[in-house]
């Protein structure tokens, strides 16, 4: 991967904005997680671990998958402040090897705006998950006002669905559950969960 560009943002990147909004972020992916406490969760992305850690509660492991060294750096220093026993930190990156990973719950928050190849990257989540697992995806509504060469515009329900399907996830439910202000490239947006089965 060419430069890593979370590597350069990793000691500014918890700012308070941040943490609103991953806030937002845990306390819908909590409801997805009823009955989950004996399964192992993959938060794909994790960075920081802004969203996975403070679900690790939730289950009965964490584990931060980024493909950001000094991101991972901020997670694993979280992970011994706070005391927490069930999360660890790995580096990889599934778009460009293979990973033999599994997990029975797979979160990727606000991450597939960033990796060009949608459908590469979600085949690759589908085969890191276990029989009946499940896939979360948080992320942005398309969003016709933002404009940027290295990230999708947000995402259309329908073809996102498509795209889940034609993978192989066997059932898949989306819904918008959240309108901010300038919280998508400084443009007001919308975020949608998406939850799909294997």
């Amino acid at each position: 991967m060419e430069n890593n560009v979370f590597d350069q943002v990793a000691k500014k990147y918890d700012t308070e904005k941040q943490i609103e909004l991953a806030n937002v972020i845990v306390e819908e992916v909590r409801r997805e997680l009823q009955n989950s406490t004996s399964k192992s969760l993959i938060d794909y992305g994790g960075g920081t671990g802004l969203v996975g850690l403070n679900l690790s509660d939730q289950v009965s492991s964490v584990l931060l998958v980024d493909s950001s060294k000094q991101m991972l750096e901020f997670a694993k220093e979280k992970i011994s402040e706070m005391g927490i026993t069930n999360s660890k930190a790995l580096r990889s990156d599934f778009t460009e090897e293979s990973s033999d990973l599994k997990a029975d719950i797979i979160l990727m928050s606000l991450v597939l705006l960033h990796i060009p190849d949608t459908k590469k990257i979600i085949h690759a989540l589908y085969r890191a998950l276990n029989d009946g697992g499940k896939l979360i995806i948080v992320d942005f509504d398309k969003n016709d006002n933002v404009h940027h060469p290295k990230v999708h515009n947000g995402f259309s329900h329908e073809s996102l669905k498509s795209i889940l399907a034609s993978v192989g996830f066997k059932s898949t439910e989306i819904r918008t559950f959240y309108h901010g202000n300038r919280i998508f490239m400084n443009q007001d947006a919308s975020m949608f969960i998406a939850t799909s089965i294997k």
